[in-house]
């Protein structure tokens, strides 16, 4: 038996497309934002006297979702858990008044890097196919 042809193996895929700026700044508002609701816990038992074991299950978990939710947004479900870890952040300013101002500016920053993102992937998709049409007659 012979090896198998080079020429019948698929072309390689460019990394570079298969990079997504919507993925990696959702992410980042995301790990962010797990460390101020994670900060929010000793300041909704100290401050405004929750709990503690309610603050350590709500701020703690919380945190721990919204890093998982930034670990699945290879997924477009991993989105679906971010837009609600914002709403969960701010209602979390039922509990610690603060929060509804910091959970506030985590869902702006959350609905700025989806929108760009979606916008960048979206014109990065037609210069690609722009690209690919130019250089794909060229052969």
């Amino acid at each position: 038996m012979s090896a198998a042809d080079p020429a019948d193996a698929p072309a390689p895929v460019d990394p570079e497309r298969e990079k997504s700026p919507r993925r990696g700044m959702c992410a980042a508002v995301l790990t962010l934002e797990a460390i101020a609701i994670a900060l929010s816990t000793p300041v909704m038992i100290t401050i405004s006297e929750v709990d503690a074991a309610l603050a350590l299950s709500l701020g703690l978990g919380l945190a721990v979702v919204s890093v998982l939710a930034a670990g699945m947004l290879r997924r477009e479900s991993g989105y679906y858990v971010g837009h609600a870890v914002q709403v969960a952040a701010i209602a979390l300013g039922f509990l610690a008044p603060m929060m509804f101002v910091v959970g506030g500016l985590f869902a702006l920053l959350w609905g700025s890097a989806y929108g760009l993102g979606r916008k960048i992937e979206r014109e990065r998709a037609e210069a690609f196919a722009e690209y690919d049409r130019r250089h794909g007659s060229d052969d």
